[in-house]
């Protein structure tokens, strides 16, 4: 990955006092992480890429969290059906969305099978790192 594309993403945390980003392009992924500063323990010197965050459970049902900062799209292309509505059911690693950042898009996979029971955002929104996109019943 260049290092011009590195420093806008670190740019991009800055501005928008993001936590934490991650981004894949073909073979090649990068995972930032803005550390707080910790007064009891000290924090590791190199820290692994962050993962994309599980399924949470909520009371009203399990929540899909968004794994990357970008705009979000509910259709694969303007003007088509968009990938899920609500009421439907979905199985894990069915695509919900698309997620675009750096100019790349990414498909958005169900972590668990389920009904779609809400859509949390609206397409072409800008997303952050770990918002709720969809909430589904198992």
């Amino acid at each position: 990955m260049d290092i011009r594309k590195i420093k806008k993403l670190i740019d991009l945390m800055i501005e928008s006092d993001l936590q934490a980003i991650e981004v894949k392009e073909g073979d090649q992924s990068i995972a930032l992480t803005r550390r707080n500063p910790v007064v009891a323990a000290a924090a590791p010197a190199m820290a692994a890429p962050a993962a994309a965050p599980a399924a949470p459970r909520s009371p009203r049902g399990a929540v899909e969290p968004s794994p990357m900062v970008g705009v979000f799209y509910a259709a694969p292309n303007p003007g088509e059906a968009p990938f899920v509505k609500v009421g439907q059911t979905v199985s894990a690693g069915e695509t919900l969305g698309i997620i675009e950042a750096m100019k790349i898009m990414n498909p958005i996979e169900a972590t668990q099978s389920g009904v779609i029971e809400e859509i949390l955002v609206k397409n072409g929104e800008v997303i952050q790192f770990g918002q709720p996109l969809f909430r589904y019943r198992a």
